[in-house]
């Protein structure tokens, strides 16, 4: 199941990016004869604004933009698939999903108590299947309709996201990925010079290309074909020349950069869209984590100056954000989570008093996420066995049989209580960049 994993794992990402590449397509002439020139203006200027609140971590500003989508347009996929995105989005945000490293965990896969309300699910459902209705209504009246085929991948694309970061329903992720693929596919046999619709080909491409070989061959009797040096190059393509889809791209890159262990290629992507998103804390976080690890890097290459050079910049990364007025809105709601990936650092970095110190101050914050709640007292009890102080491991394993079992939790804290954790690399699997 590891292997097919690594294939729903970048569905996950694919989602949230591939989210603003198709959204943000310009309308093609196949709706020329229903919407005048002022009312195509209007609807590009409320999606661009939309998005742009999504990439700020800004909810509220992007409902409303997508709700008059919707009053406006009501016969358009965009508002429904905007809403759909965005309620994907938001339920990332809060059960602190968001961090890309979290689906390099094959603890992710494990059964837990972190369920999501039905009535997300039911939403969600509602407005897919609505905006699936609206381009498929296109479709039929023109098979060639561009535009209708784009959206239709993207909205494939968003539900197999939803269903494996969410719901975790492997299989279905599975199939609606297949066929967001298919109908980009599509969409560039009929126009080559749509090049942002290869950031799904490509990835799709990266994903098949990356299993090892036995699975390949079996994928590849089933239809599933890929190059990972070809994925790459069709992502890298859009991320240098795409019409709306750079910066997409470059955030997909951030996350296959990092499983190609070419972290200074991350870290100059988590850096540009830092810089572009100053209130998307997330991107420095990124940042910190592509940091961390060219410092085990050039620890192992003999380089100890260096690494000490980049762990000190993670590390102030995390002070400047605890600290940062710029973002303290956005930070403010996650703080949980700045403190969580604070630890990881630390830990990663050997300084397991300081992490333990900073996992245990993620429990403590107000309305903290429950499941990363646990989560962090299995990391503390971790940094402490590194610290060499076992009875406040041990403390904080059994606090974590207390608590709901997540991730494969209780599993690791009966490990833990059993023999005291040794290395902080397995701990720390977010940074790893296992490739395969």
């Amino acid at each position: 199941m590891k292997h097919l994993n690594s294939f729903l794992i970048a569905l996950v990402i694919f989602g949230s990016t591939n989210l603003f590449a198709q959204t943000t397509q310009p309308l093609q002439a196949t709706a020329a004869a229903t919407m005048t020139e002022a009312e195509r203006a209007q609807l590009d200027s409320l999606r661009r604004g939309g998005l742009q609140s999504l990439y700020n971590l800004d909810y509220d500003t992007a409902l409303r933009d997508f709700k008059e989508i919707v009053r406006l347009y009501p016969s358009h996929p965009a508002g429904p698939q905007l809403l759909a995105a965005r309620l994907w989005i938001k339920t990332l945000y809060e059960s602190r999903r968001l961090q890309s490293s979290l689906y390099s965990s094959e603890s992710f896969y494990a059964s837990g108590d972190d369920k999501v309300d039905p009535k997300i699910i039911g939403e969600f459902r509602n407005l897919t299947r609505e905006a699936k209705r609206l381009a498929e209504l296109r479709l039929r009246q023109n098979p060639k309709d561009i535009e209708a085929l784009d959206w239709l991948a993207a909205i494939q694309g968003l539900k197999a996201s939803f269903e494996e970061a969410v719901e975790r329903r492997h299989f279905a992720a599975l199939k609606d990925g297949d066929d967001a693929v298919d109908k980009h596919r599509e969409v560039l046999k009929l126009d080559p010079k749509f090049i942002d619709a290869g950031i799904t080909v490509g990835l799709y491409e990266y994903v098949v290309g990356s299993l090892p070989l036995p699975i390949k061959v079996v994928a590849g009797v089933t239809g599933f074909r890929g190059s990972k040096k070809r994925g790459l190059a069709l992502l890298e393509g859009v991320a240098r020349d795409g019409t709306w889809s750079r910066d997409d791209a470059k955030t997909l890159l951030i996350v296959l950069y990092t499983r190609e262990k070419r972290y200074p290629d991350a870290l100059a992507h988590a850096r540009e869209l830092s810089a572009k998103y100053p209130r998307n804390y997330l991107f420095r976080l990124e940042a910190a984590d592509a940091l961390v690890s060219q410092a085990e890097v050039e620890r192992a290459n003999k380089h100890a100056e260096a690494a000490v050079k980049a762990e000190r910049e993670a590390f102030a990364m995390f002070d400047d954000l605890l600290h940062d007025r710029s973002v303290r809105d956005t930070v403010s709601r996650a703080l949980d989570l700045v403190h969580f990936k604070y630890g990881e650092v630390l830990l990663t970095a050997g300084e397991g008093d300081r992490a333990a110190k900073e996992f245990l101050a993620a429990t403590r914050v107000e309305h903290a996420e429950p499941a990363l709640v646990t989560m962090a007292h299995l990391y503390a009890a971790r940094a402490f066995d590194l610290a060499g102080k076992r009875e406040e491991a041990l403390s904080q394993y059994r606090e974590v049989l207390t608590r709901p079992d997540i991730y494969a939790a209780h599993e690791e804290a009966k490990k833990g209580l059993a023999q005291a954790y040794k290395t902080a690399i397995a701990a720390a699997g977010p940074s790893a960049g296992d490739s395969e």
